[in-house]
């Protein structure tokens, strides 16, 4: 989502890096750029102005100037109040209250508010052992019930039952009794969205919030339209009082602006953003990790708790001693081929790297692509349990056979082969060198003589 704000404030400091010791001139020319920069990523013009302000105020004090390392000054400086900006710290759902707790969606059409009460009833469920129910009072749009029970269903969720013609009152009403009798933790209430804000709507939204008595009411607002995301923001928590936002399409182009002026306009924190499509890709927002992404710092605890998450301490174990033994098969290749698709892919990885921006255009220059990784997947499933285990058996019937259920190349399966091939050499290689051979020789020993 911040990708160009990114490589604009980028681009500034790798030139303030480059002056050494910095004069005042030098500090207001670049906070001159920074300004520019926000304004182009749809960030609130106040926001903007306050921000400017109190990075100015400290960037042109006697510490920085005279710091032996002023250009970093700079950037620490920038980046605590871009975490200033986003919230300072992360805040959490609260639902300390006695169960059923409620959570009250609200938002737009087409905000992806449906989607995100199925993916917080999942998110609930995995990380919290909650036992939610999902409710949908939406009963303007059509098949807008079905959609959340398919989601409910796909998720492995329990769906408050459908009785046509209730209205979205008694629904809210039948989901809290519902709750209560049966033992739920949490119970999600899914509301009718409108193209635009209206009356109706806002007193419908107003009505539910009294009949559930939420723990949390949650803004979805669709970060692709920007400064209109914080004009909704501002307009429902002045009729039902927000706890939170939950920023969804995040992985998409947004210029990030929302994100930036939301919590400085409304005074809500950002509590979830959504990060993809599946029903897994949402995330906790914290401050400080999306300001050191877009400063181009990575955001390393996500990566480690993302890979945590999906990896399974015996598997890995399993994996590296086989690797030890250069017996790595097209069996584990799948399996790191899904690791890698489970933590979002090739680019939402890189996103989190330190310096992943001019890692990014270096992958671009090597027209790295990501759908490789889709091609092998479909080459590896198109073998046969054996063939997988045993690559030496794919003589050239076999890998046509495979090439027409794959719908790639000889030269795409070839090249997955020898990838293996390469990779079990070079681990047996690892493996006779030991520790201080490698670090004797280096990669250099690695490589065929």
């Amino acid at each position: 989502m911040f990708a160009s704000l990114s490589d604009r404030l980028g681009d500034v400091f790798t030139r303030l890096r480059r002056r050494g010791a910095l004069r005042e001139s030098d500090v207001t020319a670049a906070l001159r750029e920074v300004r520019v920069a926000l304004l182009e990523a749809d960030v609130a013009l106040p926001v903007v102005k306050d921000f400017i302000n109190a990075v100015g105020q400290r960037a042109v004090g006697e510490e920085v100037l005279r710091s032996i390392t002023p250009a970093q000054m700079v950037v620490k400086i920038v980046n605590d109040q871009l975490t200033e900006a986003l919230g300072a710290k992360s805040s959490a759902l609260d639902l300390a209250v006695t169960p059923p707790a409620a959570i009250l969606m609200v938002g737009l059409q087409g905000s992806g508010k449906t989607t995100t009460t199925a993916k917080l009833g999942l998110w609930l469920t995995n990380k919290e052992k909650k036992k939610v129910l999902l409710v949908s009072t939406d009963t303007q749009r059509p098949a807008a019930q079905e959609q959340l029970q398919v989601l409910a269903d796909q998720a492995g969720l329990r769906f408050l039952s459908v009785i046509a013609g209730e209205t979205p009152q008694e629904i809210a009403k039948r989901a809290v009794v519902t709750a209560r009798l049966e033992g739920f933790d949490v119970v999600i209430v899914d509301t009718a969205g409108r193209l635009h804000v209206d009356e109706a709507m806002m007193d419908e939204a107003a009505q539910l919030r009294d009949i559930v008595n939420p723990a949390e009411t949650l803004l979805v607002a669709d970060a692709m339209i920007g400064q209109d995301a914080v004009n909704v923001a501002k307009q429902f928590d002045e009729r039902v009082k927000l706890t939170g936002i939950v920023l969804t399409r995040v992985d998409g182009d947004a210029r990030g602006g929302a994100a930036l002026s939301a919590r400085a306009v409304t005074g809500c924190p950002i509590k979830l953003i959504g990060v993809g499509e599946g029903l897994e890709a949402l995330e906790e927002f914290h401050p400080e990790r999306i300001a050191s992404r877009i400063l181009g710092m990575g955001d390393m605890v996500t990566l480690v708790e993302k890979a945590a998450e999906t990896i399974e301490e015996e598997e890995a174990e399993r994996l590296a001693a086989k690797m030890k033994k250069g017996a790595f098969d097209l069996n584990d290749m799948r399996a790191q081929l899904r690791q890698v698709g489970k933590m979002g892919g090739i680019e939402s990885m890189l996103g989190m790297l330190p310096g992943a921006g001019r890692m990014k255009a270096q992958l671009a220059g090597q027209k790295v692509d990501e759908r490789v990784l889709v091609t092998q997947a479909a080459i590896i499933d198109s073998m046969t349990v054996a063939e997988r285990r045993t690559p030496k058996l794919l003589n050239a019937s076999r890998k046509r056979r495979i090439v027409q259920g794959s719908g790639t190349t000889i030269q795409d399966v070839n090249r997955l082969i020898k990838q293996v091939k390469d990779t079990n050499r070079m681990m047996k290689k690892i493996g006779k060198m030991g520790k201080k051979g490698l670090m004797r020789h280096g990669m250099a020993g690695l490589l065929p003589h």
